[in-house]
């Protein structure tokens, strides 16, 4: 696991490099805007179509999904009563709930997972993330940033869920696996050529989110909560409902490893189109993902 994360790691610091580089043709958060657009747009949706064509249809898939939506609904109760008992203001909670209760199980999960464990558990954080973690985003994330943010905006959350490339990709697999229809070698072979750039673009533009700033060591008090439900209760959390559940093995592994991961970056789209605390959401993700790097392999050996 150490070095799986190592590996990580020097990808992400070509993402804070170009951060600090400043080239003069593309500022850091325009290159992650277009690298984000084209990952989530093209290029997983490629990977998703790819493993879930394939995939074996089992009850597990249910079982994951239960999993990630128990994780984040308990995470994001344990955030609203850790904001509600110190009183803070509304932007702010807002923003520590979407920082809480949402991990980042595809930017960094899926290439942790596909390192550690190998091509098969890719499907692991697809299905934590497209059958749970989406969903509840573009639902009750959207429900939660909008009661606290200051842009009103109308409209029905549940029709983000039908803009959703990966989404698509993900029936369309499932509908093809469960009619037993072929996976054509030549389309195969130009699904991996673009879901092989998914890991490295995701790990780069990741990189490229993390920021740092003298305001650290004021907002610290406001991240922990954050902190400790992302890294430790939510992880403890996945780990009873997996057990209980009937979960093993790897698969028990790899599933709560994706419960351990540190705050998804996507949180920062919503933060700033509702108006919320976008500089602290964004302190709550370097944070967590520096962390992240000694607790996952805390958690991967005690799993084991």
């Amino acid at each position: 696991m150490q070095q799986v994360l190592i590996q990580m790691a020097a990808l992400i610091a070509c993402g804070v490099a170009w951060r600090y580089v400043k080239p003069p043709s593309m500022s850091a958060d325009s290159a992650r805007r277009v690298l984000t657009d084209l990952v989530y747009t093209v290029l997983l949706p490629a990977l998703v179509l790819l493993v879930l064509w394939r995939a074996p249809l089992s009850w597990d898939a249910l079982r994951i999904a239960v999993v990630a939506a128990s994780g984040v609904l308990a995470g994001l109760a344990a955030a609203y009563l850790a904001y509600r008992l110190h009183a803070t203001p509304k932007t702010i909670t807002g923003t520590m709930l979407l920082a809480a209760a949402f991990p980042n199980v595809t930017y960094l999960g899926l290439p942790v997972l596909e390192k550690t464990f190998g091509p098969w558990a890719r499907s692991v954080a697809i299905q934590y993330d497209l059958f749970a973690c989406t969903p509840l985003l573009l639902t009750v994330g959207i429900l939660v940033a909008r009661a606290h943010g200051e842009h009103q905006e109308r409209g029905n959350p549940f029709t983000d869920l039908l803009k959703v490339p990966p989404l698509w990709a993900a029936v369309v697999a499932l509908a093809l696996n469960g009619a037993g229809v072929p996976l054509p070698a030549g389309l195969e072979e130009w699904l991996h050529t673009l879901a092989n750039g998914v890991v490295p673009l995701m790990l780069i533009s990741l990189g490229m989110a993390l920021t740092w700033d003298s305001h650290y060591p004021q907002r610290l008090p406001l991240v922990v909560p954050v902190l400790i439900i992302q890294l430790l209760f939510m992880p403890l959390v996945a780990w009873g409902v997996a057990v209980g559940l009937g979960l093993n093995g790897d698969l028990l592994v790899a599933t709560v490893l994706e419960a351990a991961m540190p705050c998804m970056v996507l949180g920062l789209v919503l933060c700033d189109r509702y108006r919320l605390d976008t500089s602290l959401y964004a302190t709550a993700v370097t944070l967590s993902t520096l962390l992240s790097l000694f607790t996952l392999p805390l958690w991967y050996h005690w799993l084991r």
